[in-house]
């Protein structure tokens, strides 16, 4: 006689399907008692029914066939579609069309089931598993099917009583019916009004370890306890808690008791993970698998053997009391990085519910989406390590036995998770240093906003999102898209057509129309200032711990390279302003003379140093000056500033050259500053009726000037007095010449003469004297071309100090009529 016992029932192929799915075969598993196997069946049934709904979408047919006469007895499941040119993909394999799924479904048949198929008709396709009792068992006989629990009951109902107790908000009694006073013996006259736990003898007992006031706050709850009679002693009894909705004050907490003698009249099922599923997640953490799958695994099978929407694993972050997602699935709302402790906390030990979490913490039921949550702490070595967390979008999902489930799990797969995740973590920490000593050094020195957006969303992508964009604040508080960069190039103009360019609100609250991937906003925040915002598009819907603190890590150095790069263009800007007016605008043109500057600050970027030079008319002749300031940056450009200036207004005072040196050298010994040295050449230039000019001159300390005259001759014309700064007694003195047509003066600074070349110095042995007396002929332009080309190739290193030339050619005399351009 055929036994085989068979059970079908169908459903249409939507999204609901996996749900009702894994509900009925629970059901099934437990008419046939079989309750034991219940995990690993709804596990893979409710896989199978998704990929059913995935890939045909057509309606689906669901059978359980027992045969118990089969050596070793076996179970099987089989789903039907009515799509069979749709093939099943294999493990690893990209499914046909493209269509993007996990690819874990028959990974876990092959991990879970002894063993699986796929058989096609003309009108259907079957996938299908089978388990077999003997290895799922284990303790238990395979050779048969469990009996049924006998219909007599061994215990006397004449002593059965029920007892009812509803207590309040504060676990004070407030109902005590007559089976009550018959079982305990306590009248309710004398127990109504006194708290609950008075009358419990409560232990905290099994894997959950709750207390009575944690009892009372769960949704439903079954266990056993002792209570105390009325003659003191004390019964053990067997509960069936249930607490009602409504406002925190009117909610009661309803107890249905029994003597432990009837505890099969109150108690469930046995739960559904309460038992080693077959040793399936033992066996799941015996295989070597990278760690972000083994946690996408195990987020799996809690999500799907829970019938939750989604399913996480928190772990803790390092060196805090924080907890942070490292996987998740299911219809995950994209929980990333670090989550405050609240709900999750290192000193919580024992599994929680949350009934409606927008009561609990706002915050968090928004990022979840949802409304229920349990969670089950992953405990090693008495420290909480991390958390499995299954959540559901409707309140009062879920129920004790469910807290007993993770925890059970939660029990066998702390060691393994804690130690793979120290092993990752050690060589995720090497990658983040590496990664961020490399974003270090390529972000050093840039001082451009645009170039670090650049730079800074190129680090990002591939290696961490799909696509990037920069936003960028400025002082004004004005934000705006500054780079994009997609891993596809070509999606680049699409990318940014997508994005706001400026933002109507602020960038955390800004709704991205930018496809599929999740997208990401974090913050570039330095010294409390807000420089702008990274954001990132990614595939995948969670954001991994190490990963959000990478990034974090990540912003902040952006951000301070932004908030420097500010600084430096503030800084520059105002630099530049500054430099500007310390140089003469123009060079006043002289009838009769041609003039040509060489100026070259030694400092990177500066456009003024320790040297100055000044030419410019008064009245009916003409002042030049070249000075150098002893020592160079900002403190001698200072100096420079104030040497110029009084050169200029003292000469338009009228000033002789002699009065304007002393003058000049009282003014830098009352500034006081130590040290501060000058060497000045000043003269004065008056045309004469022939042609030329007379020059009067005086050289406080400066290299002396070279006159070359018409016939290639090279010489001195002035003598080296006091530097200014130095004696305030000091007297200077002028000398004068005739500046002829055809000639040249030559007035240098000692960046010229003293440019060195190791120990040689550029004017050795009359070298700058040599250089000049080649000149002949030559234009003032062409002269200081020709000595600025001689002082730069005089030594293959660059000069360390400030040059400054200036040269003056006399030429015909202004004639009759011709207008001067002042």
């Amino acid at each position: 006689m055929d036994t085989t016992r068979v059970s079908s029932t169908a459903f249409d192929g939507t999204p609901q399907a996996p749900a009702a799915a894994r509900r009925f075969v629970r059901q099934v598993l437990g008419e046939w008692q079989l309750s034991h196997l219940a995990e690993d069946a709804v596990l893979l049934t409710s896989e199978l029914v998704t990929n059913a709904v995935v890939h045909a979408g057509t309606g689906l047919e669901l059978t359980c066939r027992l045969d118990p006469n089969a050596i070793p007895t076996k179970l099987e499941i089989e789903v039907d579609d009515h799509h069979p040119t749709r093939i099943v993909p294999a493990p690893g394999s990209p499914p046909p069309g493209g269509m993007a799924t996990t690819g874990r479904g028959l990974v876990l048949a092959g991990m879970l089931a002894d063993a699986w198929g796929v058989t096609y008709t003309g009108t259907a396709k079957r996938v299908w598993f089978r388990m077999e009792l003997d290895k799922a068992c284990g303790h238990e006989s395979a050779s048969r099917i469990p009996a049924p629990a006998p219909a007599a009951i061994a215990t006397s109902t004449e002593s059965l009583h029920v007892a009812v107790v509803v207590s309040d908000h504060e676990g004070r009694i407030v109902t005590w019916n007559c089976e009550a006073e018959a079982l305990l013996g306590w009248p309710a006259a004398q127990v109504v009004g006194r708290p609950l736990a008075e009358l419990v003898a409560w232990r905290r007992h099994g894997p959950c370890a709750l207390s009575l006031s944690d009892t009372l706050g769960l949704g439903r709850w079954r266990g056993e306890s002792r209570m105390r009679r009325l003659d003191g002693g004390l019964l053990p009894v067997y509960i069936s808690h249930l607490r009602t909705d409504g406002r925190a004050q009117d909610r009661r907490s309803i107890w249905m008791v029994v003597s432990n003698d009837h505890r099969y009249v109150l108690a469930a099922p046995p739960a559904s993970f309460k038992r080693e599923p077959g040793g399936r997640i033992k066996d799941l953490l015996d295989r070597e698998m990278p760690l972000d799958e083994l946690l996408d695994t195990i987020a799996q099978i809690v999500q799907l053997s829970s019938g939750g929407d989604a399913a996480y694993v928190l772990v803790r972050a390092e060196g805090g009391s924080r907890f942070g997602v490292v996987a998740g699935s299911g219809a995950t709302a994209g929980l990333v990085g670090v989550v405050a402790a609240g709900v999750f906390s290192t000193e919580q030990k024992a599994p929680a519910m949350v009934e409606d979490l927008l009561a609990a913490d706002v915050e968090l039921a928004q990022r979840l989406q949802a409304r229920s949550l349990a969670c089950a702490p992953l405990i090693v070595a008495g420290e909480v390590t991390g958390y499995l967390v299954v959540t559901a979008a409707e309140p009062a999902r879920f129920d004790q036995a469910l807290t007993a489930s993770l925890q059970h799990i939660a029990d066998q797969v702390a060691a393994t998770v804690q130690r793979e995740r120290l092993a990752e973590q050690d060589r995720a920490h090497r990658g983040r240093l590496s990664f961020l000593a490399e974003a270090g050094e390529l972000l050093a020195g840039v001082h451009d906003e645009e170039l670090i957006a650049a730079l800074t969303a190129q680090l990002v992508v591939p290696k961490i999102a799909t696509w990037a964009a920069v936003y960028l604040t400025d002082l004004a508080g004005m934000t705006r898209l500054a780079h994009v960069w997609h891993s596809e190039e070509h999606h680049n103009a699409d990318l940014r057509k997508a994005l706001p360019v400026i933002p109507r609100s602020t960038l955390g609250e800004v709704t991205w129309p930018v496809g599929p991937e999740s997208v990401l906003s974090f913050p570039l925040m330095t010294q409390g200032r807000s420089h702008g915002a990274l954001v990132i598009g990614r595939i995948e819907p969670t954001l991994p711990l190490e990963l959000a603190d990478l990034l974090a890590d990540l912003c902040r150095l952006v951000a301070l390279n932004l908030h420097t790069a500010m600084l430096y263009s503030r800084q520059a800007t105002t630099s530049r302003v500054l430099q500007r007016s310390l140089l003469p605008m123009r060079v006043a043109p002289m009838p009769g003379l041609e003039s040509a500057v060489v100026y070259e600050p030694a400092e990177e970027g500066a456009d003024v140093g320790g040297d100055f030079y000044d030419l410019f008319a008064v009245g009916d002749h003409w002042c030049f000056a070249l000075g150098d300031v002893c020592g160079s940056g900002p403190e001698a450009a200072a100096v420079t500033g104030l040497a110029r200036h009084a050169v200029r207004l003292l000469a338009k005072e009228h000033y002789t050259v002699a009065d304007i040196l002393d003058r000049l050298n009282r003014t830098l010994l009352d500034e006081g500053e130590d040290g501060r040295f000058l060497s000045l050449l000043c003269g004065q230039l008056t045309p004469l009726p022939q042609g030329g000019a007379l020059c009067t001159l005086a050289s406080a300390g400066h290299p002396v000037p070279l006159l070359l005259r018409a016939n290639g001759e090279v010489v001195p014309v002035a003598t080296s007095q006091l530097l200014l700064g130095v004696d305030g007694g000091a007297r200077f003195y002028t000398e004068s010449f005739e500046l002829l047509p055809e000639e040249l003066l030559l007035c240098v600074t000692d960046g010229v003469t003293e440019r060195r070349d190791g120990d040689r110095l550029l004017d050795d042995d009359d070298g700058l004297t040599a250089i000049l007396s080649g000149c002949s002929g030559l234009s003032a332009h062409a002269v200081a071309e020709r000595i600025r080309q001689a002082v730069e190739s005089f030594a293959s290193e660059p000069s360390h100090d400030d040059v400054a030339l200036l040269v003056l050619r006399a030429t015909t005399a202004l004639r009759a009529g011709q207008v001067v351009n002042r």
